[in-house]
C-alpha cells in the first residue's frame, strides 16, 4: 500500500513542485493552448498523445492510458517507490519530508527498514572494498588497473576496490552488526555447505550503481586466467534486477542535467564503460553483457534519444544482439552500430589506438538498417551463386523496411555491388511484394474503448461530472449504482468535491490507481469528447440508461421478494413499489 504522508505537506509539495516545470526537465514540453503535449516517455509513439494539464496538475497519455500527477510521473520516470519520489520531489522544493502515517504501517515500515539496511550494508561493503585497494595488500588489484591503464581520477570517480580474500567481508559485516540474512540477501556473501564468504572474493570490485545514486550491486574481475568466470556479478536481489539496470546511469543522469547530453554509447561490460569514460566519452552505459531488454531500452529513451551500439569486434557476437537492436527501435530509439576492428572491443581500441581512433568507429557507425543488412550479408558465401540469391532474398526482406525512398535507394546499391546484380533486377523483386503502407497517425490519437455500453455510459457520465461541464451540473451521482468499486470512488471524489466547493481531477491520483477505469475516464477529456451539442445529448441519454438500469435493478429484485413473500401486507407494499418503480421508469422513456 502507499505511504500516506499529512495531507498539508502533501499539498504544499505539489504546490512548490509546479508539474510543467518538472515535467519540462525530463521531456521537451510544447505548448498549446492551455495543455502541454509531448511523445509519451512510457511507450513509443511518433504523435504526441502525452498531455500535461497545468491547471488540474496532472499528465495523461490518450495513447497507452498512463496518467498521475507530479508525484507518479517521477515515481515512474525514475523508477522509484512512491516515498522515493515524495523525497526527490521535496529536496527539489527543499523541503523536510516529515514522519507518515501508513495503510498497511507495521508491513511498510519493516519493507522499509529492510531495504534501508540493505542499501546501507551495500554502501559500507563498497568503502571496505576502497579501502582494500589502498590498503598495502592489494599490489595484484593495483598492478592490474596498472596494466588496464586507469588513472587514479577515474577509479575514484567509479569507486574501485579490492576483495582480498573469501573471509573478510562478513567478518567485516557482522562486526558491523549486520545479521547473516542480511549478508546473504543482499547479495555481497554467498553460503555454501554453512560457510558465509565474500560472493566476489579475490576480484577487482567496481560498485554498481543505480540512478538514484544507491550501490546496489558489485562487479568482479578476476586478476590472472583461472577456470572461473571471469566477470562476475552480484547475484539478482531485491536491489539489483540485471535486466532492468544499466552501469553508470548515475553518471549519465549527472551529466544530462548538465546540458552536455546528446546520446548515449552503448557496451557490453563495465571495464569498457571505464576505459571509454576515461577517454573522454563519458556518456557511455554498460548493459553488463546481458540482452538488451525492454526496460533497459526504455531507460535509455529517458536520457537520448540516439545510442550507439559498441560491442566487441566478434562480428558473431554483434550478430547475437539483433534483438535486442530492434527492441530498441521499438521504443524509438535511433540505433546506429559501431564497427570496430576484428577481435578488439571498445577498452581495446581506446588503449592500443587512441581515444581518436575511436571516435572515427563512431563516426563510421551504421544505421541499424545498415548493419542487419551487414549481418545477412555475413551469413552466406557470396562466391555461390546459390547463397548470393538467399542474400539477395534476405536483403530485400530488410530493404522494405526503409522508411523512405532515399534510403531504399542507398541500400539497393550496396546490395547490388555486394550480390554482383543489377539495381533494375533488384528493384522489380522489390516492387513485386507490395511495401506495406505506414499507419495513419492523428494528433493526438486515442486508444480504442472497448468496453460495453453501459460501462462507456458511466465512464461518460463521470467525465463530463469531474470536468464540469455545463450541462452535467446538478446531475445527482448519489442515486446511480456505478458497476465498478474504482468508478464508485470516482462518483463519491466528485460529490466530496462539489460540497466543498471544488473539484480537482489530480486529487484522485491521491485515493486510487491511475490505472484502469481513473485512466479510461480521464481519456475522455480530449478533442470535443466532453465539448459541443453531441456530447450534451450522448450525455443525457447516458444518464437516462442508467438510471433505467438502477430502476430495472430494483424492480428484478423486488419481484424476487413478491415471490417469495407470505404475508399479504407486505406483497401489498411490494406491488405498490413495483407500479411507482414502473411509472417511474416509463417517464425517463
Amino acid at each position: 500500500m502507499k505511504t500516506v504522508f499529512p495531507p498539508e505537506f502533501m499539498e504544499e509539495l505539489k504546490a512548490k513542485n509546479d508539474i510543467v516545470d518538472v515535467i519540462g526537465s525530463y521531456i521537451k514540453l510544447e505548448r498549446r493552448g492551455y495543455t502541454y503535449w509531448a511523445c509519451c516517455p512510457f511507450h513509443h509513439e511518433k504523435t504526441p498523445s502525452f498531455a500535461v494539464n497545468a491547471a488540474d496538475r496532472y499528465y495523461h497519455c490518450f495513447g497507452c492510458g498512463v496518467s498521475g500527477d507530479v508525484i507518479g510521473f517521477v515515481k515512474n520516470y525514475e523508477n522509484v517507490d512512491f516515498r522515493q519520489a515524495v523525497e526527490i520531489l521535496a529536496a527539489r522544493a527543499g523541503m523536510q519530508v516529515p514522519e507518515c502515517d501508513d495503510r498497511a504501517a507495521e508491513e511498510a515500515a519493516r519493507r522499509k527498514k529492510k531495504l534501508d539496511r540493505l542499501r546501507m550494508l551495500m554502501r559500507e561493503t563498497a568503502r571496505f572494498y576502497l579501502s582494500n585497494l589502498y590498503s598495502g595488500e592489494a599490489q595484484a588489484h593495483l598492478a592490474y588497473t596498472a596494466k588496464r591503464g586507469l588513472s587514479p581520477t577515474i577509479m575514484k570517480k567509479f569507486g574501485l576496490g579490492a576483495s582480498l580474500d573469501f573471509d573478510s567481508l562478513p567478518r567485516f559485516l557482522l562486526d558491523r552488526g549486520y545479521t547473516r540474512e542480511e549478508c546473504l540477501e543482499s547479495g555481497a556473501c554467498s553460503e555454501t555447505n554453512g560457510r558465509m564468504y565474500d560472493a566476489l572474493a579475490g576480484r577487482l570490485i567496481v560498485p554498481i550503481i543505480d540512478q538514484m545514486d544507491e550501490v546496489i550491486a558489485f562487479g568482479g574481475r578476476l586478476l590472472e586466467k583461472s577456470d572461473r568466470a571471469k566477470y562476475k556479478n552480484t547475484r539478482e536481489t531485491v536491489l539489483f534486477n540485471k535486466s532492468r539496470t544499466l552501469f553508470n546511469l548515475n553518471q549519465v543522469k549527472k551529466l544530462r542535467r548538465a546540458g552536455g547530453l546528446n546520446s548515449l554509447i552503448m557496451v557490453e561490460g563495465y571495464m569498457d564503460a571505464i576505459s571509454l569514460a576515461q577517454g573522454g566519452f563519458p556518456n557511455v552505459v554498460a548493459s553488463m553483457g546481458t540482452s538488451l531488454t525492454k526496460d533497459q531500452a526504455r531507460l535509455c529513451k529517458r536520457y537520448a534519444d540516439d545510442v550507439f551500439i559498441s560491442y566487441d569486434g566478434d562480428f558473431a557476437g554483434q550478430k547475437a544482439n539483433l534483438r535486442g537492436l530492434d527492441i530498441m527501435k521499438q521504443e524509438g530509439i535511433k540505433v546506429r552500430v559501431v564497427p570496430l576492428p576484428d577481435g578488439m572491443d571498445p577498452d581495446d581500441v581506446i588503449q592500443k589506438q587512441g581515444a581518436a581512433a575511436y571516435q572515427d568507429c563512431l563516426d563510421h557507425a551504421m544505421p541499424l538498417i545498415d548493419f542487419r543488412i551487414h549481418a545477412a550479408k555475413m551469413k552466406y558465401d557470396l562466391t555461390r551463386t546459390d547463397e548470393r540469391r538467399d542474400f539477395v532474398r534476405d536483403a530485400l526482406q530488410i530493404v522494405r523496411e526503409a522508411e523512405s525512398a532515399t534510403e531504399r535507394e542507398q541500400l539497393l546499391a550496396r546490395i547490388s555491388k555486394d550480390a554482383d546484380v543489377s539495381i533494375g533486377a533488384l528493384q522489380r523483386d522489390l516492387d513485386a511484394v507490395p511495401r506495406k503502407a505506414p499507419p495513419e497517425e492523428s494528433e493526438p490519437q486515442r486508444k480504442e474503448d472497448n468496453a460495453a455500453g453501459d460501462r462507456k455510459a458511466e465512464r461518460f457520465v463521470l467525465a463530463a461530472c469531474l470536468f464540469q461541464k455545463p450541462y452535467a451540473e446538478g446531475c445527482d451521482l448519489s442515486g446511480i449504482r456505478f458497476s465498478s468499486e474504482d468508478l464508485r470512488t470516482i462518483a463519491d471524489y466528485i460529490e466530496r468535491g462539489r460540497k466543498e466547493g471544488h473539484i480537482r481531477p489530480a486529487g484522485l491520483f491521491d485515493e486510487m490507481s491511475a490505472d484502469g477505469e481513473l485512466s479510461e475516464v480521464l481519456d475522455l477529456d480530449l478533442g470535443d469528447n466532453l465539448d459541443g451539442e453531441r456530447a450534451e445529448r450522448y450525455f443525457a441519454d447516458s444518464l437516462r440508461l442508467l438510471k433505467e438500469r438502477g430502476i430495472r435493478d430494483e424492480i428484478a429484485a423486488y419481484r424476487s421478494r413478491f415471490e417469495t413473500a407470505t404475508d399479504p401486507a407486505e406483497k401489498r407494499e411490494i406491488l405498490s413499489r413495483l407500479n411507482a418503480l414502473t411509472k417511474k421508469l416509463g417517464m425517463l422513456r
